[in-house]
């Protein structure tokens, strides 16, 4: 998916869905922007459909999705469930490449979909080359082994963060590989997009 600047994106959206924009720097000009009204013009207050739009792009950006992958998950999640917020979230966090991100072995999702493209990752053993797959409880992914040697993967053996791995995943540091222990869980207060938003943004 081909987007523009980070920054940019960031601020127009007025939040922090690139790991880029997840920096003190950041948080502190757009504190002090808030602070002191901005430049330029003054806004007015936007319109419904204007709100829906910034939430379903800050999702759509923080995860890598084209328009009608996004689309077609909220779909799903609505068709499926009687709890579509959970079941997209479910969906979104159980993709290869977000996996792959969250135990530690890419530092943003961006670089996740490349590994996964690229060949490097194996789900339950087998090389997987799509970062959409859906990994399921108790399948393990792993850095295939001709990969180990990489400079992508040097690093993470000494200084990886177990600290950053959630709950639902268990990771083994010296073996570069991973599973999932339980459902995606996540905390609705910590997301950088509103769910409620989202949902209403596809159903007009």
């Amino acid at each position: 998916m081909i987007i523009g600047p980070k920054f940019k994106i960031c601020k127009r959206l007025g939040g922090a869905v690139f790991e880029k924009c997840q920096t003190q720097k950041f948080t502190l000009v757009e504190a002090r922007k808030k602070t002191t009204g901005g430049r330029g013009k003054r806004q007015g207050a936007a319109s419904d459909y204007k709100r829906q739009l910034i939430e379903k792009q800050k999702m759509r950006y923080m995860y890598g999705l084209s328009e009608t992958q996004l689309s077609r998950y909220v779909d799903e999640s609505i068709e499926k469930s009687d709890n579509p917020s959970h079941a997209l979230m479910t969906r979104l966090e159980s993709r290869l490449d977000n996996v792959v991100y969250r135990l530690g072995l890419a530092r943003t999702r961006r670089l996740a979909r490349q590994m996964v493209s690229h060949g490097h990752i194996t789900v339950n053993g087998r090389k997987v080359t799509v970062p959409s797959y859906l990994v399921v409880q108790n399948q393990q992914v792993a850095v295939r082994d001709g990969s180990k040697e990489s400079v992508l993967f040097q690093s993470i053996r000494e200084e990886g963060d177990d600290g950053r791995v959630p709950v639902w995943l268990s990771f083994d540091r010296k073996a570069l590989a991973g599973s999932v222990t339980a459902v995606p869980s996540y905390d609705a207060h910590e997301l950088l997009f509103d769910l409620e938003q989202v949902f209403e943004y596809y159903s007009r």
